[in-house]
């Protein structure tokens, strides 16, 4: 069995796609892991670049869109190694960044799920790679910059759980799918990622559920990677990447939130969220005019 089995799914990001596999083969050591990639139906010539560059990697194919979570949960059945990674295609290792993770989670066996430090292109520390749990008071402090305006406010602030060091490591409540870390052993306990999330917050909803079961959720800025964001799917269709931002916030707190709170709460967070979402379609619109 393979200590590391790297997963990616993608669409239409080709050449960054093939910059993250040179970086792999650059900085992890071989013969250490394995990749499989699950190809959305680009039409970029993300198969031609695969068959004709990195002909030996397994790649699982689709006809059609299946966001996120569908493609995941083929990768993760087809995977072998002992640790999972859920890496984005539009991400770029600086540095070996899995080895100090690994060696890090074997000496620290109630951890399921982990993260290394996520930079953005410019070498700053994207904030949104480690979380707190988007209930209301964290969601509405984390849309309309109430978190900035009150930054002593743990609630306001604690979607980005913005009071923690980005240098030190830390318990949070969920990381980002960008480059998450799973323990085989969590994964086999917690089961596949929820399909209702066509793409966002799945990866929250995975880390409630693997703490629900037991599991510590881990920020572990031991080593750092790169992640550019917005690409592929949320670049090429934006309305649909919009829609399904808005729709997975509640799909996430209709599975998990609503219960904590009265019915008339609920349907007034359901009403901001849709003006929340009116307002970002007709603010793309004027962006793209």
């Amino acid at each position: 069995m393979k200590k590391l089995s790297i997963l990616i799914p993608t669409l239409n990001v080709c050449q960054m796609l093939k910059a993250c596999l040179e970086s792999i083969e650059q900085y992890t050591p071989a013969g250490t892991y394995e990749i499989i990639i699950a190809d959305n139906a680009s039409s970029d010539g993300t198969l031609e670049m695969l068959q004709r560059d990195f002909p030996d990697l397994k790649v699982l194919t689709s006809d059609k869109n299946d966001g996120f979570s569908k493609p995941v949960n083929r990768l993760l059945k087809a995977a072998k190694g002992e640790y999972l990674v859920l890496l984005n295609p539009d991400t770029l290792l600086i540095e070996d960044v899995f080895s100090p993770q690994l060696d890090w989670l074997a000496e620290n066996e109630e951890v399921g799920i982990c993260i290394p430090k996520v930079l953005n292109s410019d070498g700053t520390f994207q904030a949104q790679s480690k979380r707190g749990d988007a209930k209301p008071a964290a969601v509405f402090g984390y849309f309309l910059g109430l978190g900035k305006l009150f930054p002593q406010n743990r609630p306001l602030n604690s979607y980005l759980m913005s009071w923690l060091d980005e240098d030190e490591i830390s318990e949070v409540d969920a990381v980002s799918g960008s480059c998450m870390i799973i323990r085989r052993e969590c994964w086999e306990q917690v089961g596949d990622f929820d399909e209702a999330f066509f793409a966002y917050q799945e990866d929250s909803d995975y880390c409630i559920r693997a703490r629900k079961a037991g599991w510590k959720v881990m920020y572990v800025p031991i080593s750092a990677i790169i992640h550019y964001g917005g690409q592929g799917g949320s670049k090429a269709r934006p309305y649909k990447s919009i829609w399904e931002w808005h729709r997975s916030y509640f799909v996430l707190y209709k599975k998990h939130f609503a219960k904590d709170h009265f019915f008339l709460f609920n349907w007034f967070y359901y009403a901001m969220m849709g003006i929340k979402l009116g307002l970002s379609l007709l603010a793309n619109i004027f962006r793209r005019e």
